[in-house]
């Protein structure tokens, strides 16, 4: 522990040049008395640590002195894919594994990198999560401390219905995050599933280890798996009007809708409504995601649907009128 915090220390002052006994203590939470002795403790190993007097003065090394010593070790280096996002680092039990790898990382590059990288993280910063979404799924850091171990899980899960559950056994392969939702790619038998983190009902950590498939790739996997998901949710189609303004609206409905309604969309008319054909999961959520349109949106198919539509009109115009 005393160790590590000596190296903190030399690559704060490495990074950042000048700075006082207390600004070290407040940035490594610890007294200004451990800093004296920790400063002492430096000098003696032969690092060419000194101070300056007086009111604008502090510790600093010896100028053009730099250690080539990084300090990562194997959990801050495997957090620095994160590094763009402290938010979910955070969520996933790294906060202060990335903060100190930053550190590091910054004390390791030659100056011109070294500023570039602050102007970079000083005018860019991720923030994952959507909007309003401030659940943290409460197994999260759980999950991924098995992934990192190749550890077995056996979990109770919620099915997407929300209703029926399932208990497997499982072997966690990747994490992703998509849209501030945590899911979980995993092997259960010879098959590679997804699960929402979140409905995540029970989870235990199986003895032994097991062996990642060497051909397994996260990206390419989650990248076919979304396209499948998007693709296999709509099982029906909707014929429909838009006018102008309705096509510019699209995007409420989602990008797969859509792209696809762009694509099947006939002529303009004279009044420049376009039939365009809808992929839809069910007349009940086509019903909802086509009221967000309003009036710029007329339902020609299913009748089902455009009954459904026209007979919520009525008894909303009923509602305002009285």
């Amino acid at each position: 522990m005393r160790a590590s915090r000596l190296l903190s220390i030399l690559l704060l002052l490495q990074t950042r040049g000048r700075m006082t006994a207390q600004e070290l203590a407040d940035e490594l939470e610890i007294s200004v008395r451990t800093v004296y002795r920790d400063m002492d403790s430096l000098s003696a190993a032969g690092v060419p640590v000194y101070a300056d007097r007086g009111r604008t003065g502090g510790y600093q090394v010896l100028q053009g002195y730099r250690t080539r010593l990084t300090g990562l070790n194997t959990d801050e280096a495997e957090s620095l894919f994160l590094a763009g996002a402290p938010g979910p680092a955070s969520e996933l039990g790294l906060g202060s594994v990335l903060a100190a790898a930053q550190l590091k990382l910054l004390a390791a590059l030659p100056p011109e990198l070294r500023s570039r990288a602050g102007r970079i993280r000083e005018r860019f910063h991720l923030d994952a999560p959507r909007w309003f979404n401030d659940e943290t799924p409460a197994r999260l850091a759980e999950v991924a401390e098995a992934l990192w171990n190749q550890r077995p899980l056996q979990v109770r899960y919620r099915l997407w219905d929300g209703e029926n559950e399932v208990t497997r056994r499982v072997e966690p392969l990747g994490i992703v995050l998509k849209a501030g939702t945590w899911y979980l790619v995993a092997r259960s038998g010879e098959n590679l599933r997804t699960y929402r983190v979140s409905r995540l009902l029970e989870m235990s950590v199986l003895e032994g280890h097991f062996e990642r498939p060497e051909d397994f790739d996260l990206v390419a996997y989650w990248r076919s798996w979304t396209e499948r998901f998007e693709t296999g949710m709509y099982r029906d189609q909707a014929v429909v009007r838009l006018s102008p303004r309705g096509m510019q609206m699209l995007f409420l409905l989602g990008s797969v809708v859509s792209k696809l309604a762009k694509e099947s969309a006939g002529p303009p008319e004279p009044d420049g409504w376009v039939e365009v054909k809808l992929p839809i999961e069910s007349v009940q959520h086509a019903e909802v995601d086509l009221l967000r349109l309003g009036a710029e949106v007329e339902v020609l198919a299913p009748q089902e649907l455009r009954e459904r539509i026209t007979d919520t009109a009525r008894a909303m115009t009923r509602l305002y009128a009285s």
